[in-house]
């Protein structure tokens, strides 16, 4: 499964282009502006690919950061067994690399990208009256991806935070990217015989071997 993992993680980033409104109170309408704000980034970006690496990775992470909570996305990738390993520095340290290695991947297949629609499943009853505090913590957004030759269906797990809703993870086409990222980590801490920094060194190089940068 792992060597489709780089296709789906793209999916999954590609929904999150958004435009800085991650502070919405109401997470069905903060999923599905940003998701029909998909094909305008994609169009008015792609350019930047070739031209200004930097600046196109620039403007990746300036759109993408703000989405996702990174702290508790590489926690739970990390497990608890080996975060409680890792020291508080080693952590921190995962927590860049994995955003890194997110953003990297982004940027290498976001130009080859074509045009998309997306339709959000809306619950029946008045969810648009319903304030920030009434939600749960936790929330499931349901979305279908149809990229005109193949539809992705996609389950957004978010969750409240301070500074509104956060995603934490994703499901595509039956792919718990989560769990997947999981299990990757914890095969390659034991390829390393447990040693975190070791394994911290090698997740870009290996994780690309297996097919996820």
């Amino acid at each position: 499964m792992l060597h489709t993992l780089k296709k789906y993680l793209f999916l999954f980033l590609l929904i999150l282009n958004i435009n800085n409104i991650y502070t919405a109170e109401n997470p069905y309408i903060f999923i599905d502006s940003n998701a029909q704000d998909m094909v305008k980034v994609l169009t008015s970006n792609s350019n930047l690919f070739e031209s200004d690496r930097e600046a196109y990775e620039n403007k990746i992470k300036e759109i993408f950061e703000p989405m996702i909570d990174f702290r508790r996305v590489s926690a739970s990738v990390m497990g608890k067994k080996y975060y409680l390993l890792a020291t508080k520095e080693q952590r921190g340290e995962f927590i860049d690399i994995f955003k890194d290695s997110l953003l990297d991947t982004y940027a290498e297949t976001l130009a080859q990208w074509g045009e998309s629609t997306i339709s959000t499943e809306f619950p029946k009853d008045n969810f648009l009256t319903k304030k920030f505090e009434s939600f749960e913590s936790n929330v499931e957004v349901k979305q279908i991806l149809n990229t005109g030759t193949s539809e992705y269906p996609i389950s957004y797990k978010l969750r409240k935070s301070d500074n509104g809703w956060k995603i934490v993870n994703i499901i595509i086409n039956g792919v718990n990217l989560g769990l997947t990222f999981r299990n990757q980590f914890q095969a390659l801490a034991i390829s390393h015989n447990e040693d975190i920094e070791v394994t911290l060194k090698n997740w870009v190089s290996d994780a690309g071997d297996a097919g996820i940068s």
